[in-house]
């Protein structure tokens, strides 16, 4: 029979929930500051492409170095989010983390665009890493109908990061110098790492999961789909880089070798997920749905316009205009206070209401309208109307991306969503490689006929196209002739900017508006208990942070 002494209490100690309030705070500081890390890093990055290209006297292939990054952040972008679940919430952040800081330390050292290029697609695996595993952690502790709010506060982290990234950019490229701007990113990611590290928990499925060895678990990943996803995506980049770039004919096997070798990548990729890996990447189970179907879409078309968007703005200040990069990096800075105001208004409205249909319709309006006035940009345009026109862009892009996860998220079962995000992931991500390698190749296709048919001079022809800065060196004459020739180049890329825009919002209407939980999805594990030792009563922890957050 069981009794009972002084030292034993009558009414067992509650059990200590988790996330405890410190736990959350830390799993939210470090979530937040993966995002503006991420964000720091991209936007430094857009705003010094033709500081850096000039620097190593390889401006026709700086465009590179942002998707050299992305293609990697895409094939990675799916497998983590089954990593997520087959290793582990905190294996995958940690080794996703590390992997990011030592590529991106690395690229500071980079002595030739072939390196740079390297640790760039080595920083882009991790960074996808940090963005998908940190996307699934919030979603384990945070309520789906509160999630928008929190996604909210992400997207000002990532915000920050781009107001600070423009300009700090342009400063760096500008004075000290831009290989410093790679270099100081690290302690910022080892502060988040260490909060995450010693406060996130796996959910219970995933514990009884991993019951299994080390070398069990790398079994399931899936190889084939992700070595395929990587084929397909270089070998189209490739192709039209050889088309565009290098000027090279559609009939030259340079050419349509990789292009039909992308379409062979395609179709094995495709054939893997459908019918051979036990457990593939993408879910190709969701795209059979209309809501993630069309979200899908969706988060394509916003990241193709998007980073279209970045990738050719700062070109019309540096090489149309002639400005610094640093003016370039200011003119940025609206869009990131918009992306904030936006993230912030969307999660508190949903919270609120539980609806998002109405004002994901009126964010992708207002992006049709930005790149609209975008497209008339010319070089006498006033300076308000060259600040104000991303506001509505950064209003539209944040809302949008925040509405779509939630409505993702809201119509597959809750031990589903780390593959959802992958999947949203995935599509975002394909975007932004396109968006970068696609508006690049147009603008320098474009860019070389304009040149020829003003200036004619093949040697100063290849000189502007390897450097902006070498417009610079030029008698006014031809100057002005180069400035002319990428100012039109530019336009008919923004022209094309506000097709994409219109897809974009017709994509957004069949998305269904579903009801958002204000439960946790997913059950997390609990923290070990504690033996007392003294009176040899186990219990959850001391009880003091009394399971609140």
């Amino acid at each position: 029979m069981a009794t009972t002494t002084e030292q034993t209490p009558l009414i067992p100690k509650p059990a200590a929930v988790y996330p405890t309030r410190r736990d959350f705070a830390f799993l939210i500081t470090g979530i937040l500051s993966f995002a503006f890390i991420g964000s720091l890093d991209g936007t430094i990055v857009a705003t010094l492409l033709s500081t850096i290209g000039s620097s190593l006297q390889s401006m026709q292939y700086s465009s590179w170095i942002g998707t050299a990054y992305m293609l990697a952040r895409t094939a990675a972008t799916p497998l983590f989010g089954r990593l997520a679940n087959i290793l582990g919430r905190r294996p995958s952040i940690v080794f996703a983390g590390v992997l990011f800081a030592v590529a991106t330390v690395l690229c500071g050292f980079a002595e030739n665009m072939t390196q740079l290029v390297a640790y760039r697609a080595l920083a882009g695996i991790g960074g996808s890493g940090l963005t998908v595993v940190g996307s699934i952690i919030l979603s384990d502790i945070v309520p789906l109908k509160s999630r928008g709010l929190y996604q909210g506060f992400m997207n000002i982290s990532w915000g920050l990061g781009a107001a600070v990234g423009a300009p700090l950019g342009g400063y760096l490229g500008d004075t000290i110098g831009w290989r410093s701007a790679f270099t100081s990113q690290a302690p910022i990611l080892s502060i988040g790492l260490i909060f995450i590290f010693f406060s996130v928990r796996e959910p219970e499925s995933i514990l009884n999961a991993q019951r299994t060895t080390l070398l069990a678990k790398l079994r399931r990943i899936d190889y084939a789909g992700t070595a395929s996803l990587v084929g397909a995506l270089l070998s189209f980049v490739v192709g039209m880089e050889y088309k565009t770039v290098s000027g090279h004919g559609w009939s030259e096997m340079v050419v349509w070798g990789w292009l039909i070798a992308s379409a062979l990548f395609t179709t094995s990729f495709l054939l893997v997920e459908y019918k051979i890996a036990a457990e593939p990447i993408l879910a190709v189970w969701m795209l059979k749905q209309r809501t993630p179907f069309f979200v899908a879409t969706h988060n394509f078309l916003l990241s193709l316009l998007t980073f279209s968007t970045l990738y050719n703005v700062p070109l019309y200040f540096t090489a149309a205009r002639l400005l610094p990069a640093s003016i370039a990096g200011l003119h940025l800075t609206p869009n990131s206070a918009a992306v904030a105001l936006s993230s912030v208004g969307a999660g508190w409205y949903m919270r609120r209401t539980g609806k998002y249909w109405w004002m994901q319709t009126i964010m992708c309006a207002a992006l049709v309208g930005a790149n609209v006035v975008l497209a008339g940009w010319d070089a006498h345009t006033p300076e308000w109307i060259l600040y104000t026109t991303l506001l509505p862009s950064g209003f539209g892009s944040a809302g949008s991306v925040t509405t779509t996860l939630l409505a993702l998220i809201a119509s597959i079962p809750a031990e589903e969503i780390p593959l959802a995000t992958g999947l949203s992931y995935l599509f975002r991500t394909t975007g932004e490689v396109l968006g970068v390698s696609l508006s690049a190749a147009l603008t320098q296709t474009l860019l070389a006929r304009e040149l020829r048919a003003r200036i004619g001079d093949e040697e100063i022809i290849e000189k502007i196209l390897a450097s902006t800065k070498f417009i610079h060196t030029l008698p006014d004459e031809l100057k002005e002739k180069a400035t002319a020739s990428w100012m039109a180049a530019l336009h008919v890329v923004f022209l094309s900017q506000v097709i994409i825009a219109v897809c974009l919002f017709l994509s957004a209407l069949p998305i269904e508006e579903l009801p958002l939980p204000d439960k946790i999805a997913s059950a997390v594990s609990k923290p070990p208990p504690r033996q007392d030792v003294e009176d040899g009563v186990s219990g959850e922890g001391d009880g003091r942070d009394g399971g609140r957050r």
